[in-house]
């Protein structure tokens, strides 16, 4: 059995504790100094603790992470993207194993535990991408649970075979299927929802569709995906990535949307972009419609930005929307952490008795204080494990290398 006792550690800013962990899960929860924890013994130092953050919206396959600088090129528009990665990415190796692991290395001693990630699945990559990303997240360990998305960036119904892609994916295990802008890449919303949701309920997986359209076109397209979902044995099993025209919506049409996603089951993943409508976040955690913060991608071909760091997420989230009270800057930090459970399959996943031993520790006064200056993670662990300490992974940790 292997046995961890982290003791005066403060979740969530509360009265320090000790918490120990058995085979990886939480076993026990008590009063500092009062646990008779077994196993390897830590002090905690009065440290903030906090579940490992959950990272809803990524691409790790897209890195160029660790290797040379790639200058940005392409037109930036999302056509001019896509067509900028497909015409350059073998030139730079990607999808690249030892790129991925290293993106993943950063979530990681980031605090990242958890993520939900696209891969690239196109006539050029076919199902590379996929196998990429399992090699790299076996590499690690199993410290960081990444959940797969098979994602047609390039399109779906205008690159005829891409169906055909998305089906062996899904028989091949993913957890969900993407799609993107039915209406302004394919020309054929009717045709491209019509394929995935067959896929997606012939073989029991979800659906985390890309829609960056705005204003009305955007809004029809959250129509169409509603009324599909309802109709579909899918229902808690859609998302919505990105998302922006719910930000262009009056606030009495916005209401009414927010709604009728609660009630059709429909979740919603943002990276918070600035200069982006912010979302009808109230309304959203009102009606009880899951919202979870994501990466994008880092350093890729689509952008040279990104650190990995999701707290740095939720503060641009909290900046983004205005937020100034504790109460809902607590809200942004939640966004990123035991809130998002969903998005990655755990029916809980928080520092409660039961749940995954994922931690981190962070000198801070309180969550807000954290929020806002994104200190460096003193302590991560994950699965029961110490993968990281002083803002370094501990490679000798169990995470292996090529």
């Amino acid at each position: 059995m292997d046995a961890l006792t982290i003791g005066r550690v403060r979740p969530w800013a509360a009265e320090p504790v000790d918490i120990v962990i058995r085979d990886g899960l939480i076993a026990e929860i008590g009063p500092a100094g009062e646990v008779a924890g077994d196993g390897d013994h830590l002090d905690g130092a009065g440290l903030l603790a906090l579940p490992g953050f959950v990272n809803a919206h990524a691409h790790v396959d897209k890195s160029w992470w660790g290797k040379p600088w790639v200058s940005y090129g392409g037109e930036p528009t999302t056509q001019g993207r896509i067509a900028h990665e497909r015409a350059e990415r073998d030139r730079y190796g990607i999808p690249d194993e030892d790129a991925t692991v290293a993106a993943l290395g950063e979530f990681l001693r980031h605090g990242t535990t958890a993520t939900r990630s696209h891969v690239d699945v196109d006539l050029g990559v076919g199902l590379r991408g996929l196998d990429v990303v399992r090699a790299a997240a076996a590499r690690m360990g199993g410290a960081v649970d990444v959940q797969l998305v098979a994602f047609p960036q390039d399109g779906v119904i205008r690159r005829p075979g891409v169906l055909d892609l998305l089906d062996r994916a899904a028989a091949e295990g993913v957890q969900l299927i993407g799609g993107i802008d039915p209406c302004t890449i394919d020309f054929d919303p009717v045709a491209q929802l019509d394929g995935l949701f067959r896929i997606a309920e012939r073989h029991g997986v979800g659906i985390d569709i890309h829609l960056h359209d705005g204003g009305a076109l955007g809004a029809w397209q959250y129509r169409l995906l509603i009324d599909r979902t309802r109709a579909s044995g899918l229902r808690g099993r859609v998302n919505v990535s990105h998302g922006f025209a719910l930000g262009d919506l009056e606030p009495d049409d916005a209401r009414r949307m927010v709604d009728e996603l609660a009630e059709a089951g429909i979740s919603w993943t943002t990276v918070a972009p600035p200069r982006t409508a912010p979302l009808p976040w109230r309304a959203m955690r009102n009606a009880g419609v899951p919202l979870g913060l994501g990466t994008d991608g880092i350093r890729d071909l689509w952008s040279p930005f990104g650190d990995g760091d999701l707290l740095r997420v939720a503060q641009g989230f909290a900046r983004l929307h205005g937020l100034r009270r504790d109460e809902d800057l607590g809200h942004a930090v939640e966004l990123a952490t035991r809130s998002a459970a969903g998005f990655v399959d755990r029916p809980v996943h928080d520092l409660v008795v039961g749940a995954r031993a994922d931690l981190v520790l962070l000198d801070a006064e309180n969550v807000p204080d954290a929020l806002v200056r994104a200190p460096r993670r003193e302590l991560v662990v994950a699965g029961g494990r110490i993968v990281a300490r002083h803002g370094a992974l501990v490679i000798d940790g169990g995470i292996s290398q090529r």
